[in-house]
């Protein structure tokens, strides 16, 4: 009888599998550790405070903080109050990046944090829930001398929220409040080399816009971007595992159609495991390199959230074949109630995701977390989504327990066997064990990651907390997915090798009664493995 290759190779080939396969994972984690920098890099920016000098307002005119067309600049407030400026005529102008500088398509993506440098006065103090009202602009070019084109224009309200740690006291006019980081524009691609952003605080008391603010004396930018080198890292690996992991699935799907038996459903789960595998290598972020495709983080969002639930659904069937009883297995309608909820948690990341960088296709300035409600949502769910990745985790991790118990149920009939037909089904005990433990391994680690992506997604809004990832994390994380799917696909593809024959003619009339006698359901069920058949509860005498 021909079963998997995880039963039939021999322990020897399957030990040089199992140490290439973790040779290819510490490979991985080593790339992202010596080869590539760290994921982002966050660069600090003071704006620089310009003079609109015009009557009325250009909205084409773009104020450069340097450079042969710089603006008319003040270095304070104080000067623009001698000089009898006002505030709805100065301008904060920021050039991304530095001088002699240039951006390029390899940081995938700009995220921009603002900061108020804000001073105590006892005359103008912070408002409790204040907000401030900002008119940014936007604009891009690619060389030094060519005009700015505007690639966004909106106004924002944010809320302040600082602390004055000294006493309100005469004493302390002039020291600074402690504000919270602000989030401030997210842009899906960085297709162009400069970027400039306008900044206006337009003040009007009648409609108490810009009042109760407090005394604002800089404002203090922080861009992160993803690390070129980082970039070259991640595409070369979803290049080369892409073509591996779409190899393997197709030899597998070949050598499942190739036998008499339809495919059973734990085949048919495998091979979508593999198709979401492939769907999340393709490496279509190259032509974001050539292209200003600003929706490459949303789709890539989508991307991973569709192996996710295909990942956690996939463990849950793993289990869920090898406990069903033979009338209950093999329908995906059983698993109604653990694969719903994944489904369900799935769209939620979606509608949020999209409640947020679908907004920013075309308004870059948006932000979930710029509201107090938005802020609660935002951190209920990263909570929620963190304990619910828990919970799937111990749920698993008991189905597993199970799926180990059932199967010492049947060991009971191991001894009654001869020797080496008994070795051989203690052996394909001990295997399926290991490939179990090894699923745990993986499920745990890819729930720290879920939960660590989370965090480190929202730290920037969470001001002092803080968590750095650092980039052996991501590709060793990403090894391992590639690296258990390919054993997953490889292990359980139908073996060429027929166990039965080989038995028979070295122990005579030693198989069938003893197959019947370990399970009394190997002799009529189908399946990919023996393992598989043995843990089928419902015994036909």
């Amino acid at each position: 009888m021909a079963g998997a290759i995880i039963e039939n190779m021999s322990t020897k080939k399957l030990v040089i599998v199992g140490v290439t396969l973790l040779l290819f994972q510490a490979f991985s984690f080593m790339v992202g550790g010596l080869i590539a920098p760290s994921p982002t890099t966050a660069i600090s920016y003071m704006a620089t405070k310009c003079v609109d000098t015009t009557k009325h307002r250009e909205e084409t005119k773009w104020f450069m903080p340097w450079g042969p067309n710089q603006c008319d600049k003040i270095r304070s407030f104080d000067e623009a109050v001698a000089k009898r400026i006002e505030a709805n005529n100065i301008v904060f102008a920021v050039h991304i990046p530095m001088q002699n500088n240039e951006m390029s398509s390899w940081f995938q993506f700009m995220l921009v944090i603002l900061q108020f440098d804000i001073a105590f006065k006892m005359y103008n103090q912070i408002e409790d829930g204040a907000l401030v009202t900002i008119d940014v602009g936007l604009a891009y070019r690619d060389d030094p001398f060519s005009e700015w084109t505007e690639m966004a224009h909106s106004f924002e309200q944010r809320k302040l929220n600082c602390n004055f740690t000294t006493a309100k006291t005469l004493e302390n006019e002039g020291r600074y409040y402690e504000c919270d980081l602000l989030p401030f524009m997210e842009v899906g691609s960085v297709a162009h080399k400069y970027y400039l952003l306008n900044i206006r605080l337009p003040v009007n008391e009648r409609k108490k816009v810009n009042v109760g603010i407090g005394e604002i004396k800089d404002i203090r930018l922080v861009s992160i971007h993803q690390n070129g080198g980082f970039t070259k890292v991640w595409f070369a690996m979803k290049t080369f595992l892409t073509p591996s992991i779409l190899i393997i699935m197709i030899w597998y799907w070949r050598r499942i159609t190739l036998m008499s038996r339809p495919p059973v459903l734990l085949e048919k789960v495998i091979l979508a495991l593999g198709i979401s595998m492939t769907f999340i290598n393709i490496p279509v972020e190259w032509f974001s390199i050539g292209f200003n495709w600003t929706w490459m983080l949303l789709f890539g969002d989508i991307r991973q959230g569709i192996f996710y639930s295909m990942l956690l659904s996939f463990w849950i069937i793993f289990c869920g074949e090898h406990l069903m009883d033979q009338t209950e297995r093999n329908r995906l309608s059983v698993y109604w109630k653990q694969v719903g909820p994944i489904v369900f948690g799935s769209f939620c990341l979606f509608i949020f995701d999209m409640c947020e960088r679908g907004v920013q296709l075309t308004n870059p300035f948006y932000s979930i977390w710029a509201s107090d409600v938005g802020t609660e949502l935002a951190m209920a769910f990263i909570i929620v989504a963190g304990i619910c990745a828990c919970l799937y985790f111990l749920f698993l991790c008991f189905m597993v327990f199970q799926v180990f118990r059932n199967i010492s149920g049947k060991r009971t009939s191991l001894p009654a066997m001869s020797k080496v037909r008994r070795l051989h089904y203690e052996g394909l005990i001990f295997r399926f064990k290991f490939l179990m433990l090894v699923t745990l391994t993986c499920a745990a680690m890819t729930v720290i990651f879920f939960i660590i992506s989370q965090v480190n997604e929202g730290h920037w809004h969470w001001g002092e907390h803080t968590v750095q990832v650092n980039s052996a994390f991501f590709t060793g994380i990403y090894g391992m997915w590639n690296l258990y799917v390919f054993a997953i696909m490889f292990l359980y593809a139908p073996s060429h090798k027929r166990y039965g024959d080989e038995q028979s003619s070295g122990d005579p009339g030693a198989n069938s009664g003893e197959d019947i006698q370990l399970t009394t359901t190997v002799t009529h069920v189908d399946g990919p493995t023996e393992i598989y058949k043995m843990t089928g509860k419902e015994a036909q005498e």
